[in-house]
C-alpha cells in the first residue's frame, strides 16, 4: 500500500497505472487524512474447462443415443 497526496496523484497521473500494478492499492490523502482508495480491477474468473467437467461426470451405462431412441420410439 503507497501513500500518495492528491498533488503526487496528479503529477504521477500518467504512471498511476503502473504504481497500482506495483503495489496493489494507494490511499490518496489531503492534508494528511485519507481521502481515497485506488484499488486494481477485479481479475475475471477463468472459466473451467468443459473437458474438466466432463471427466468429473460418471460415465452412463447406456449410451445417451440408445436412451434418445428409446424415448422417440415410445411416443
Amino acid at each position: 500500500m503507497k501513500t500518495l497526496s492528491i498533488r503526487e496523484v496528479r503529477s504521477a497521473l500518467s504512471r498511476l497505472d503502473d504504481i497500482v500494478a506495483q503495489e496493489g492499492e494507494i490511499v490518496v490523502t489531503r492534508r494528511g487524512r485519507p481521502l481515497a482508495r485506488i484499488l486494481p480491477a477485479r481479475s475475471r474468473t477463468k472459466i473451467p474447462s468443459r473437458a474438466a467437467l466432463r471427466r468429473a461426470l460418471p460415465k452412463m451405462k447406456v449410451p445417451s443415443e440408445a436412451l434418445i431412441r428409446q424415448d422417440r420410439d415410445a411416443r
